[in-house]
């Protein structure tokens, strides 16, 4: 069963985190349709990353709610699903690429069992179906299939982030969180990442809410933008249309520092 077209995929209602009295994300609310690439925008501490990980299950709100539209159709808030249905979603209908790609693989095994792993997770057992899939998500992110059985310590660090890339997406997930995925890499690096996971987002279908502190990389990947500031969403709307036109002054700062570098 597909999703329908006039459903959303996931919803956020007047999701808050607070650490003590310092506020990490407060009142936020929005849809997320099926298909579609939002950008959470902002500067350091801005309360993106908090929000992420609120809508991802790694941080448990303060208030609000989470709803996800799971594959039988069925709308659940996310706190009321068991520990291992929240596990099992994780694996199967989620990804998470990190930015430091060390925190999203096993250092110690190989690039194929990286890959594999996640397969055997979902229950794939036939040693040749999962060597012959990793070699094909080695393929689709740009590694040669002769590193297959290097570790990843053997890799440079856009090779680890494509690793990651191809270890969360060989299970077909319709949902991918990724925090800030370009952070610390070569210009030249970022680049070649960028337009791959522009590939892979936009031809597959898949579903994606990107936190970033770069402009750049919000305008290239999604079609909608949230901007944040001490933990609000200040503004948010049609990717080029908060960046072509800001209607906040904080919005207008940030696209007129990039215009100046």
């Amino acid at each position: 069963m597909t999703l329908a077209d006039d459903q959303p995929l996931l919803v956020a209602e007047g999701l808050g985190k607070l650490y003590g009295g310092r506020v990490g994300c407060l009142d936020v609310s929005f849809a997320l349709w099926a298909g579609e690439v939002l950008a959470i925008v902002g500067e350091s501490g801005s309360g993106k990353s908090t929000l992420l990980k609120c809508l991802s299950m790694q941080l448990a709100p303060s208030s609000g709610r989470v709803h996800y539209r799971l594959r039988d159709q069925r709308m659940v808030a996310l706190d009321r699903l068991s520990e291992a249905e929240r596990r099992f979603l994780m694996r199967t209908d989620w990804g998470f690429v990190h930015q430091d790609p060390r925190e999203g693989l096993r250092m110690g095994v190989s690039a194929g069992a990286n890959i594999g792993e996640r397969l055997m997770a979902v229950g794939e057992r036939h040693y040749g179906r999962i060597r012959g899939a990793a070699l094909d998500w080695l393929d689709r992110v740009e590694i040669e299939a002769d590193r297959i059985d290097d570790s990843p310590l053997a890799y440079s660090g856009g090779m680890r982030q494509r690793l990651q890339i191809a270890r969360n997406l060989v299970t077909g997930p319709r949902l991918v969180f990724m925090d800030e995925p370009t952070g610390g890499l070569d210009v030249s690096v970022q680049a070649r990442l960028l337009d791959l996971m522009r590939r892979l987002t936009h031809g597959s279908g898949l579903s994606a809410v990107v936190v970033t502190h770069d402009l750049a990389v919000a305008r290239l990947l999604s079609s909608r933008m949230m901007v944040m500031q001490a933990g609000r969403v200040i503004e948010s709307g049609l990717t080029d249309q908060v960046l072509e036109d800001p209607q906040e002054p904080y919005t207008q700062l940030l696209v007129s520092s990039v215009l100046q570098v």
